[in-house]
């Protein structure tokens, strides 16, 4: 199977004017006031999608298939924590289409998140959300953390985002038929699958 390609670049320390910058994205949601978060004192990332965002990214997978679906669910914490879930838009045709040379896959294969919707998220980073959730789907494949996700998920050797869950869904043949969570293990200095699974049938 040839090596995926995605684009997931991180938000702080990125050279990017990203404070009170931005526009509003497509298809980004409403905060939802604290719905399915983990009770006082828990580790928030223990819920890493309520089931109200994992059936809006699931919707989104399916209807970008056949090209990858991507975004991510930031949260505010707080007496009443706020939960946001920001539908990205895959670029990567665009690129493809102006060089492929220099972007050699389309969008069935790879995702390159739209800058303007991460100069979005880094306006949102601003107002005191941080990123909890990193997302994408693959096309007819399965819902693995590829050595590419892998190698965008790192600066230097070192996470990007330490703390957040990566959620990839397997879309083929126009249904989601499985997802899988991947999350920084600082022991094992890896990625690794964690126990949370969904199989559609």
């Amino acid at each position: 199977m040839a090596t995926r390609s995605r684009s997931f670049l991180p938000l702080q320390g990125a050279g990017l004017p990203l404070q009170g910058a931005g526009l509003p994205l497509q298809g980004a949601g409403l905060p939802l006031q604290g719905a399915g978060l983990p009770s006082p004192g828990a580790d928030s990332r223990a819920m890493i999608l309520t089931p109200e965002e994992y059936a809006r990214i699931h919707a989104q997978a399916l209807a970008e298939y056949p090209s990858e679906c991507c975004g991510v669910v930031m949260e505010r914490p707080g007496a009443q924590p706020e939960r946001l879930l920001l539908a990205c838009r895959n670029i990567q045709n665009e690129l493809h289409a102006k060089d492929p040379k220099r972007h050699p896959r389309d969008a069935r294969t790879a995702y390159y998140i739209d800058p303007r919707d991460l100069i979005a998220m880094g306006r949102h980073e601003a107002q005191g959300f941080r990123v909890l959730t990193i997302y994408h789907s693959h096309i007819d494949a399965g819902a693995y953390f590829s050595p590419t996700d892998r190698h965008n998920a790192l600066i230097n050797g070192e996470p990007a985002y330490p703390d957040a869950t990566y959620v990839v869904l397997s879309v083929v043949d126009r249904r989601v038929v499985e997802s899988g969570a991947f999350r920084w293990d600082p022991t094992l200095r890896d990625f690794g699958a964690i126990d949370w699974r969904k199989t559609d049938g």
